[in-house]
């Protein structure tokens, strides 16, 4: 599944990127609307981790969703 169809269905998504990433709120995943440069900093934020990681799991949730 690409970025763009997993924004397009954000609201089923996000329970998937709760899942993934646990320390996002409810209000931050529906604050990003499936903006992906914004879960990035997020990601970034919260987790401490650097750009290349963060995009590395990304890329990784894309690959894995399946709806």
């Amino acid at each position: 599944m690409n970025w763009d169809q997993i924004a397009g269905k954000w609201t089923e998504m996000k329970g998937f990127a709760k899942q993934k990433w646990g320390e996002l709120t409810d209000d931050e995943l529906d604050q990003l609307s499936g903006k992906r440069d914004q879960l990035a900093g997020l990601i970034q934020q919260k987790y401490g981790l650097a750009k290349e990681e963060t995009e590395r799991q990304i890329k990784e949730f894309e690959t894995s969703c399946k709806c």
